[in-house]
């Protein structure tokens, strides 16, 4: 039986391990506007600015775009931004009523 708090099953994120992996997401519009040119620059400025030993900047850049991935696809995203924009938009109305 179900009843009126019956959550519909929340599809299981896209494996993110490899770059490969990040890439394909970003690709199929799992991130941000954006984000797929903006994933490979930061990527590429990152093994510009890394030594051999030193691959910090690298991990970020990939700790980073994952992140993003991840947070685009939970239940309720869309939502939460679409009332940020939605106050935001009152509170400018408001404002100007003043």
């Amino acid at each position: 039986m179900s009843g009126p708090h019956t959550m519909k099953p929340v599809p299981a994120p896209p494996p993110l391990r490899t770059v490969s992996d990040i890439r394909a997401a970003l690709r199929s519009g799992r991130g941000f506007p954006g984000d797929p040119v903006s994933f490979e620059a930061d990527l590429h400025r990152a093994l510009e600015a890394s030594s051999e030993t030193d691959l910090d900047a690298v991990a970020m850049v990939i700790v980073d775009y994952r992140g993003r991935v991840r947070l685009r696809q939970e239940p309720g995203f869309e939502t939460a931004v679409r009332e940020g924009i939605d106050l935001t938009e009152r509170l400018k109305r408001e404002t100007n009523e003043r």
